[in-house]
């Protein structure tokens, strides 16, 4: 049984932009992750992402990934985001540096 996602990637070049911002979220890092609908969501990732096979509403098969950010602030203390709808992220720490 496959899993759903809103959209899902299916050319190399999008695969490889999800590929490189799953590189950039570390786990226990603290980050700010803006959406390409210029919304924000700030807090520490639960763990690293990874690049997953999906359906669309459309039944399609694609790779997309979601990235959780804990926040006390966020409803159920934590954010879900896919990461094909990301468009920059910001380090507030050195978390980038290596992982446990």
């Amino acid at each position: 049984m496959s899993r759903r996602a809103p959209r899902t990637c299916t050319t190399r070049a999008d695969v490889q932009r999800l590929e490189a911002l799953i590189a950039q979220l570390p786990a226990h890092g603290r980050v700010e992750v803006s959406l390409r609908d210029e919304s924000t969501y700030t807090g520490v990732i639960r763990v690293r992402a990874t690049a997953q096979v999906f359906r669309d509403p459309r039944g399609e098969e694609g790779i997309n990934a979601e990235v959780t950010l804990e926040n006390r602030d966020a409803p159920h203390g934590a954010w879900k985001l896919w990461l094909d709808q990301v468009d920059h992220i910001t380090h507030l720490d050195s978390g980038l540096a290596g992982e446990n």
